[in-house]
């Protein structure tokens, strides 16, 4: 059961009215239940796994809560060994396997451990590291053992970011599912409108560029360099599209239910470094990075050296990388994006001197504007490890993208816009639908950004509103493409 099926509609229709008429006493009871069909949903077997996790979290917290010293951080590690364990046999054994096999082989070593034949348990990432929060927290004393399991069960569970985030931390979320919640029109309309909004990104604009996205992959070799700009370009829209409108249906749907989920997305396209870009993008996952491990990283030495911290930031971003999935190209993203930010930790001061040289600092909105661009363009470039099925692929791409440059202006019009589909798999009715949505989906970012969306909504009229409601419902209606149904981060 996706967000985007009829199942879950009725599912959630369902929910509302029967949550709001329960007494609030039993509401976790509900959303457990709820939240448990959800999860068996797409593959019943694996629930079971979720509940050795919470099972064994859950009393190991308490455990942990009532001892000292060495024994309570015997517990922890033991934990920790435990919930990192089920992550590693389902989703690296393999990788990790393989790899160290090729090592044997190419050494003339005998290796002869088999490869295992699990299917990743769907959203196991997500999950495994919101109970790695809790475990943390409870270890520093930051945040109380919870005592009733259904209720941290309910923490783990809760099904709107169940699959896919956003990755929350207990001191937020648990005290919620304990608290009195009214029935709140405005609330509810405001989960509902953010809930179309996603749904409008992933329908309208995610999977109608996946079409392009997922044409010119499969024929790389046959594709020249323009196309393969625009594919870099065009994929990173649609991995936004599609994960920040997971994010929206998630947080509308919890708000709904008078539920606040932490906000993943900050207008990343407007980034001025890529150190600003992991500030706004995929947020609960770069902060839970940033204070369980790039922190302790940078405190595990007396002397904390330029040189440690820049390389703590490397290790981070690898292992979040390797978060992503048991694959090199994850691997090689997550580096490139560490080395980035060293780079540009350590480039500075020259890039001051050139702007300074270049006269740019008396054009601050060029300058600003030549920052988000280069920012872009290297995120899309990286991401290009992101879609990437494996290595070959990406110097494939790389390849091609060095040539057909030799086109004149009348080829390259014929080629790209006049009669698209060859070179971008698109009609030319959808390159240009697409480049409408794109530019919706940017205007309401920057109107954001700016903190004008909120004042515009609650200054405008309820007529007004209601016409660009319903507009949206109907471009929703118009222009969805249900090509693809399956949320990219839902392998993960």
């Amino acid at each position: 059961m996706t967000f985007i099926s009829i199942a879950f509609v009725v599912f959630f229709i369902s929910i509302v009215p029967a949550y709001y008429l329960c007494p609030s006493r039993f509401r976790w009871v509900l959303l457990l239940l709820a939240s448990c069909y959800f999860y068996a949903a797409f593959v019943p077997k694996y629930i079971f796994i979720l509940f050795f996790i919470i099972i064994v979290d859950f009393f190991f917290a308490l455990w942990m809560e009532r001892t000292r010293g060495v024994m309570k951080q015997g517990l922890f590690i033991t934990s920790l060994v435990i919930t990192i364990g089920v992550l590693f046999v389902f989703k690296y054994f393999n990788f990790f396997n393989d790899n160290i096999g090729a090592l044997a082989h190419a050494l003339g070593w005998n290796y002869s451990i088999g490869a295992l034949s699990f299917i990743l348990p769907l959203g196991l990432s997500f999950h495994t590291f919101q109970s790695l929060s809790y475990l943390i927290e409870v270890y520093r004393g930051k945040y109380p053992a919870e005592r009733h399991l259904g209720i941290y069960a309910l923490y783990v569970m809760f099904f709107p970011q169940l699959v896919a985030g956003p990755i929350e931390r207990p001191s937020h979320l648990i005290p919620q599912f304990k608290k009195i919640i009214s029935f709140e029109k405005e609330r509810i309309f405001s989960g509902l409108r953010l809930m179309m909004w996603g749904f409008f990104k992933k329908l309208v604009i995610a999977d109608r560029l996946a079409l392009s996205v997922t044409y010119i992959y499969a024929n790389l070799a046959q594709v020249g360099g323009p196309s393969i700009l625009f594919v870099l370009v065009v994929f990173t829209f649609q991995l936004y599209a599609d994960f920040s409108g997971y994010s929206d249906i998630a947080r509308g749907s919890s708000r709904v239910l008078g539920i606040d989920l932490v906000r993943n997305f900050d207008q990343p396209f407007f980034s001025r470094s890529i150190a600003e870009f992991w500030r706004r993008w995929h947020i609960s996952l770069s902060s839970w990075f940033r204070d369980y491990l790039y922190y302790p990283l940078v405190c595990a030495t007396r002397r904390k050296s330029v040189t440690w911290i820049y390389m703590s930031i490397i290790i981070t971003f690898l292992v979040m990388g390797l978060w992503h999935g048991a694959a090199w190209t994850y691997v090689i993203m997550g580096t490139l994006f560490g080395l980035y930010i060293v780079l540009g930790f350590i480039t500075k001061p020259l890039r001051e001197k050139m702007v300074r040289w270049s006269g740019l600092d008396r054009a601050p909105h060029l300058h600003v504007a030549l920052q988000v661009l280069i920012t872009f363009l290297i995120v899309s470039f990286t991401f290009a490890f992101f879609r990437s099925p494996d290595v070959p692929t990406v110097l494939t791409l790389l390849k091609q993208l060095c040539v057909g440059w030799h086109l004149s202006l009348e080829q390259f019009t014929e080629a790209y816009f006049i009669h698209p589909f060859s070179q971008l798999g698109m009609r030319r009715i959808d390159l240009l639908l697409s480049f409408i949505f794109i530019s919706i989906l940017l205007f309401v970012e920057k109107m954001e950004k700016d903190k004008h969306l909120g004042t515009f909504l609650k200054t405008k009229s309820l007529f007004l509103k209601t016409v660009l409601y319903s507009t949206v419902f109907l471009a929703l209606l118009m222009f969805a493409s249900f090509a693809t149904n399956a949320f990219i981060y839902f392998q993960f």
